[in-house]
């Protein structure tokens, strides 16, 4: 969902995000016991209904994707060297695959995606065949998941799977979309106001125009090619490409519903698939309402970052309640308002890196650190951490991921196109959840005027016995995938099982600290077992507490940066917002 905080800021991290015949469950509160939020009066079906699979079976398109699917089974894919951008070590080796930009018109444009691969490490008699991943977005890359096969949360199924990361189609190398030039996408410092005048919003209506005209003029014919749809054709040719007669699949935030849609599209060619903190699949909640429910899941992790910040007040001493944490953070933002710190750090940027504590909860400590020590006279925390990446690769990666991130939202489904809509809607939900509501309007407006056609959502379901039993992990409190979508998930695959975490809100738990998540996850991708319909684990251990005198802050992880860790590779998010 949300991705970046404007078309010209560069912000610290990005959200996601996002079913034949029969009705949806109907929705009630979410897992804590909160009203969804007021978006009732727009109808994304007002022209019509979700598209099934089986009309998608029907079409054209789906002819396209068999005959580039049995291309590239006959072509496979030469791995060599990889491209030196992608900065991966041995033995990871690279190459590319060809889809048709257009399914529907196979024998025209091809487009190449690059692809990443490490063999298996056990055993030729372990081996179970390729583990391909998608860590989200829309708009991010895997080409550095085959690093994970060096962690030890990760070694098992290193032993048995060969580990394959891409970068979907518009993505990296794999024919890129820009819709701006990268230095005014990483623009600071800019502002991000709670509640905006109206001053304000005509700018960011006209901003948001031009915005979408400019990725119509730069893409040009090809704009309404990016979406989910053909992003699971994609991942259908890729698994030809890669030998497999059946998918092994782990997707993360919006890569479970790319996923979901592959799954209702191509059930028989599914072996075993992982959906790691689950957009909600509800047409109607693609991505309008997906994205308000974020807004407000958002507000709630806030709460959960200031009640601990809190609870550790003799180390920030930041107050010694939330409210008091609140005040402490307004006086920040009041004072970078006034005179951004370090020169670049304004209340878009400070308001990003905040955004990534309702991501993880292992950036807590930094953040409040930083607060902290800002509060005291020092700011080079906050500047190290909140401060855009001025290198150019890094600024091409995220001007690049907020594209097509962009593209995919506003051609995957109806928005409304008039702003009277999202601005009544809005400003309902900022009276409850300020944090996010404003800003992730912002970064979605520009699908409201968006130049290509938006297409009717795919009908997520598929029917008890044509998919295998597939794993759905969610972790209770989590505000980029709220808790609701991994239970709609479940409710449209038929045998799956979910794992919840519960009490914690980390988005993206798959490889994480939580060892009782992590041997559910590898025992289902060695054997097949899942936990019968639910289980659940633990929270993995709370954050613990530093102060500067005791430990440094590093400096923030984006997607430009290739550090190796667990918490970098088991997820992503793109930049801005995952």
């Amino acid at each position: 969902m949300r991705a970046a905080l404007r078309y010209g800021a560069l912000a610290a991290l990005g959200s996601l995000t996002l079913s034949t015949a029969v009705a949806a469950p109907a929705h009630g509160a979410d897992a804590a016991g909160t009203a969804r939020p007021p978006y009732e009066r727009f109808d994304p079906f007002a022209g019509g209904r979700a598209v099934t699979a089986h009309e998608l079976a029907a079409g054209p398109a789906a002819r396209g994707v068999a005959l580039a699917a049995r291309r590239a089974a006959a072509a496979g894919i030469a791995f060599g060297p990889c491209p030196k951008e992608e900065m991966l070590p041995d033995p990871v080796t690279c190459g590319t695959v060809q889809v048709p930009l257009d399914y529907a018109h196979p024998e025209g444009r091809e487009i190449a995606l690059t692809v990443s691969h490490v063999k298996a490490r056990g055993k030729p008699s372990e081996r179970q065949g390729a583990l391909v991943y998608n860590p989200g977005g829309p708009g991010a890359s895997s080409m550095s998941f085959p690093m994970v096969a060096d962690l030890p949360e990760w070694k098992k199924i290193a032993a048995a799977y060969d580990i394959v990361g891409y970068a979907p189609r518009g993505v990296g190398h794999s024919a890129p979309l820009s819709c701006e030039s990268p230095q005014d996408f990483a623009k600071a410092p800019t502002a991000a106001p709670e509640h905006p005048s109206r001053a304000y919003k005509r700018q960011r209506v006209k901003e948001a125009k031009a915005y979408a005209r400019a990725c119509a003029a730069k893409a040009g014919d090809a704009l309404p090619h990016y979406t989910s749809i053909n992003n699971a054709r994609d991942l259908d040719v890729l698994r030809a490409a890669l030998g497999e007669k059946k998918l092994t699949f782990m997707g993360a935030s919006y890569g479970t519903y790319f996923g979901a849609v592959y799954a209702t599209l191509f059930p028989s060619h599914v072996r075993r698939m992982v959906f790691d903190s689950a957009v909600d699949p509800d047409p109607s909640q693609v991505w309008y309402g997906d994205n308000m429910e974020q807004s407000a899941a958002f507000e709630r992790r806030w709460a959960d970052f200031r009640t601990w910040v809190a609870r550790h007040d003799a180390v920030y001493h930041l107050g010694t309640t939330a409210a008091g944490v609140e005040r402490s953070y307004e006086e920040v933002r009041a004072r970078v308002a006034r005179r951004p710190a370090g020169g670049t750090v304004g209340t878009a940027q400070l308001q990003a890196a905040m955004l990534s504590a309702g991501y993880y909860d292992d950036y807590w400590a930094m953040r409040a650190t930083a607060l902290s020590e800002y509060l005291k006279g020092d700011e080079k925390p906050l500047v190290e951490q909140a401060s855009p990446l001025t290198l150019p690769e890094a600024e091409r990666e995220a001007e690049n991921a907020n594209a097509v991130y962009t593209a995919v939202e506003c051609n995957d489904a109806p928005w409304p196109g008039d702003w009277r809509d999202w601005d009544r809607d809005n400003t309902a939900l900022a009276r409850t959840a300020p944090f996010e509501t404003w800003d992730n309007v912002w970064q979605n407006l520009p699908c409201a005027y968006w130049p290509a056609p938006h297409r009717r959502p795919v009908d997520v379901r598929t029917a008890p016995g044509a998919l295998p039993p597939t794993l759905i992990l969610a972790a209770e409190r989590d505000a980029a995938t709220p808790y609701e979508g991994a239970l709609e998930l479940q409710r449209r695959l038929a045998g799956s099982s979910l794992v919840t975490e519960r009490d914690a809100g980390t988005h993206g738990i798959a490889g994480g600290p939580n060892a009782c998540v992590n041997a559910y996850m590898t025992d289902y991708l060695l054997t097949g077992r899942t936990p019968g319909t639910a289980a659940s684990c633990a929270p993995h251990k709370a954050p613990n507490p530093v102060s500067l005198a005791r430990a440094k802050a590093p400096r923030r992880e984006t997607s430009g940066s290739r550090a190796l860790s667990t918490r970098a590779l088991r997820t992503s998010v793109l930049p801005g917002p995952a």
